[in-house]
Order: C-alpha cells, then structure tokens, then sequence
C-alpha cells in the first residue's frame, strides 16, 4: 500500500474506489461485484445522499439495466423493488412558433416504445441498495477533492476534503482532515464535467486526440397538475421557439403517474447571445399555448439545473491512464439524438468493471496499471456503435437549426453512412460580444407559471454549510470587471440558473459578487465562462441541492 499522501491524513485500502454514486458507478460497483465477490469495492458520492444530485428528464431505455440485473421486472412497483412502472405510451415531436405549435413526424432514435419514464433519484437509491446487499461500501456525504499519485505519476487514489475550514482557508476548532482512499483501480464516475476529471485530463493530457467537449445546459421543473390534464406516458418534446435558428434548444414534458410531470428545457452551451439566459428561456418556454395548457391551474414542486454532456464520439477523451478509468458522463457518454444517456452511464461502467476485475486478478498488476482493456471491450459493445452512428447529428447544428435538421433527416431518414467525422468546438468561445449581440427582453415573472430564480432555487432544497470555503474559485479576481463586464456584461449574471453571480454596485464602485449558498452543482460557470475564469470544485461533502425524486 501506498504511503500516505499527506501525514495528517487517514488511509483506507480498496481494490477499487468510485468517485460517485450515478447511474455510472453504480452499474459499476454491482458488476464488479458479481463478476468477483471478493473485491473490495468503495463508493463515494458526494451527495448527503445517493440520488441527492441526480437530476435527468428522465426517459428511460433498460438495455444496460437488462444486462445488469435481469429479474428487475418481478420487482417493478412493488416494495423495495425497482422503480420503474411508467411505460412510455405516446411520442409526440413538435415545433414551435411563437404561438403556434406544428406536429413533426418522431425522428426513429426519440421512438420510445418499450422505454420508462422514471426518476433518475430513485432508481439511484434503488441500486445503491442493490449494491450494497453485494458487499458495496458506499459513503455518501463524502466529496473527493484531490487525485492522489504516486511518484511516477499514476493514480492511487483520491482524498475527501477536509471539514471544519473557514472562509478563510483556516482551521477551526471542529477541523477534521480529510481521508486518504488508495486503491489499485480509481473509476472516475463524477458526472458531466467532473472536478477531478477535468484536472486528470489536463495533467495527463487525455485529450490529445479528440475534439473539445461540448455541454447543454437543462434546467428542470416537476409539476402536479389538473388529473384531467394528466396523460400517463405521454412525452413531448419540443424545437424552435423561444431558441431563435442560430442557438440549439428544446424542451421536453414527460407525464409520470400520480398527476406528476416532468418538464424541462435543454440549451446547447455553444450559444453566441451573452444576453441569453437558459433560465429564463425555460420560463418563455412554459408560457407557450402547447405547453401551458397542461400546467395551468396545477403548482411547481420541485426545480433543479444540471449540464449534460453533447460532444458524442468524437469527444471522447482517452479512458484510461496509470492507475483508472473514467465512465459514464465524465468521460462523454450520451446519445444526444436520441435524448438519453443514462443506458449508456450504466454499460460503460459495467464495461469498464469487467476490464478493471480481469486486469486486478492478474497478481502482477498491483498500483499504477493501466486498463487497456476496457476501451478494447467498449468498442466490441453496442454503446460504442451506437454513439458512432449519431456522431453527425448535434455537430451539424452548427450550422444553424434549418440546416441541422436537413443534415440530421439525411442520417435518420436517409440512412446515409457518412465517410466524414464533424469537429467540435470549445463552447467558452462562441459568445459574440454583448455590443454586437441583440439584448433579450425578458418578461418578469407571474409567481403562477413563470418564476425567479432565488424562488426556484429554494425548491432544490439547496444546502451549504455556512462559513466554509467558497467553492467557486476564480483564478484572477479582476477579470468579471475588467474582462466579462466590458466585453460579454458579465454573461455569469444570466447563464448561471441559480442566481450565483451578481454584479452589485456599492458606493460607486461596481464588484462581483459570488452568491455560492445558491449553487445548485450544475458547472455551467466552469464551461461558459469565456475567459475560463472559474473553477467549480467540490464544497465539504453533503453539500448541495437534495433532491428527491428528480
């Protein structure tokens, strides 16, 4: 075993650690369970809970899940038993104007026939419990903070923060420092834009050979509404209005059961207008006559934001390196055509614990080697031609809407098999300066059917112990004032969905206000900021919105 990092530090040994509780390590956990009951196999979530900061649509496709656990159907809707009972029952695709709505035929990926609509919360927790009755060790309330290496380089594990900490960065009278997990495999399964992740791919240079990844941002409502209003199993999903033709958007309605509807609105980070607001697009969206003819006379119980990964097969980074792997959404994997990504989380990470369990029974590899075989085994599984297939379509919105769906009906509905690969770009730089952009007049909101965000926030049940560290870390302070303001008016004020940034001005002078108690986690500041000023890092563990059942 690796000696300890940091001598104040506590060491705990592992054959493997996780770096979070998702769809991703999860699958993970469990199938390095069943493939080798003997491991000792370590979850860490940063969430007070498991599902405490998973946030999807969802619609649900159970191909992985199929493969993970065949008997989930005999316990489906009853007690303790997975928490799929929503068959999806109707597509319906449109687009809208400004007032009006035209029904478009369903593209074949967004059929969901045979699919769930679910809560990605719940079926969490209901794997955690799966993997825990298989010897898991899961410990959430435990956020990772630091990859440890050894001198060589390679990855031996991570180390959680340490508690008791002022704003200051000082030690309190309740310090606690942080604990040191060393294993002989660490999977990064942190989600879109993991924290760590996004260090390990700059320090070793996982990217190299792919293109930037690029994000959208969702932003999330759960409403009870009228029961006659209510569909079972309906979906809807939305292009057009209130996105003008340069700018990837769209919106979604799932309709779960009990009265209750998922409702959402996804913009692509590659959007040029600093002026736009994802939030208040969200908003604009709700009030069109299509979609608020199931909401009125019903109330909003629950909001949340998180980003999504949309970069596809060709920004992939490399998924391996001395010591661990990356899965799941942290390394990319989501089929943006179709909507869905959680099948795909699910299979890499059991991919990924069936390379990581072959290469641990080989008793010469001990600390730092790397799993070679797991991008091998990825591309002999159905995720990897899957997501090579759809690798065109969210590029060639680029283009423009008009000419994005030309070029995805000619791959949906053509068949064509393209011999060419589109680039990606780095969303950061794509915002036009504010001078030469057209200012968005948003309506305020009613309180009824359009709100603020600090309103909306507070339905995230978002939590932050007071006194801590501020977690959104900008490198050089001047910039939102010198830089942003000047050229974008701060674009931090509109993109952030929970009202995290300001710019206030006291007694004459202007300065930038971070506002991080409201911070939700769903990165968008570390992915938009045009001067990639800010770092999202992990506050203490437990941290966060608490979700229940988005």
């Amino acid at each position: 075993m690796p000696s300890p990092v940091r001598s104040d530090r506590e060491c705990m040994e592992y054959d493997v650690v996780i770096v979070g509780g998702g769809p991703a390590g999860l699958s993970c956990a469990i199938r390095l369970k069943q493939v080798d009951p003997a491991l000792n196999v370590c979850v860490l979530e940063k969430g007070s809970e498991v599902g405490a900061h998973l946030l999807s649509g969802a619609v649900f496709e159970t191909r992985a899940l199929d493969e993970l656990i065949p008997d989930w159907k005999d316990s489906a809707g009853k007690e303790g038993g997975a928490p799929l009972t929503v068959r999806a029952q109707d597509d319906r695709f449109l687009f809208l104007t400004k007032t009006k709505s035209f029904r478009l035929p369903t593209p074949p990926q967004m059929h969901n026939h045979g699919n769930y609509i679910i809560s990605l919360g719940l079926l969490g927790r209901w794997l955690a419990q799966r993997a825990e009755a298989l010897g898991v060790e899961i410990y959430p309330g435990f956020a990772a903070s630091e990859v440890l290496y050894d001198g060589q380089g390679a990855v031996i594990g991570v180390a959680t923060g340490d508690m008791g900490v002022d704003r200051e960065g000082q030690r309190t009278a309740q310090f606690q420092p942080g604990m040191e997990l060393h294993a002989r495999q660490t999977v990064f399964a942190e989600g879109c834009h993991g924290s760590l992740t996004k260090t390990l791919i700059a320090k070793l240079n996982l990217r190299e050979n792919s293109c930037p990844q690029t994000y959208g941002l969702g932003v999330k409502e759960l409403w009870e509404i009228p029961a006659e209003k209510h569909r079972q199993g309906l979906i809807i999903h939305t292009i057009g209005w209130p996105a003008d033709a340069a700018t990837y958007g769209g919106s979604w309605m799932y309709h779960l059961d009990n009265n209750m509807v998922s409702i959402g609105y996804v913009v692509g980070l590659d959007y040029q207008n600093p002026w736009l607001s994802p939030f208040e697009e969200m908003q604009r969206m709700k009030t069109h006559p299509a979609i608020c003819q199931y909401l009125e006379g019903g109330r909003r119980v629950a909001y949340g934001a998180r980003a999504l990964v949309e970069g596809g097969f060709q920004s992939l980074p490399k998924l391996t390196f001395a010591g661990g792997v990356l899965i799941g959404d942290t390394a990319g994997f989501l089929n943006v055509p179709k909507i869905k990504g959680n099948h795909m989380a699910m299979k890499s990470g059991m991919v990924a614990a069936e390379a990581v369990a072959a290469l641990l029974a080989d008793s010469t590899s001990g600390y730092g080697a790397e799993c070679v075989a797991y991008p091998e085994k990825l591309r002999q599984s159905w995720l990897w031609q899957e997501l090579y297939q759809v690798r065109n379509i969210r590029p060639g919105f680029h283009f423009g809407l008009w000419l994005g769906l030309i070029h995805a009906a000619f791959q949906t509905w053509g068949g064509w098999r393209l011999p060419y690969t589109l680039k990606n770009h780095a969303d950061h730089a794509q915002l036009k300066r504010a001078a030469a952009a057209a200012k968005i007049d948003y309506p305020k909101p009613d309180g009824v059917l359009t709100f603020d965000r600090l309103t909306s926030v507070r339905l995230s049940n978002t939590m932050h112990e007071e006194g801590q560290p501020v977690h959104l870390k900008l490198r050089d302070p001047a910039i939102p004032l010198a830089v942003n303001l000047p050229d974008y008016a701060e674009p931090a004020q509109r993109y952030c969905p929970a009202a995290v940034y300001e710019v206030v001005e006291q007694e004459g002078q202007k300065k930038f206000v971070i506002n991080s108690q409201n911070c939700v986690h769903c990165k968008t500041c570390d992915i938009k900021d045009p001067s990639q000023n800010i770092d999202w890092t992990v506050p203490q563990g437990g941290g966060g919105p608490n979700y229940t059942n988005m």
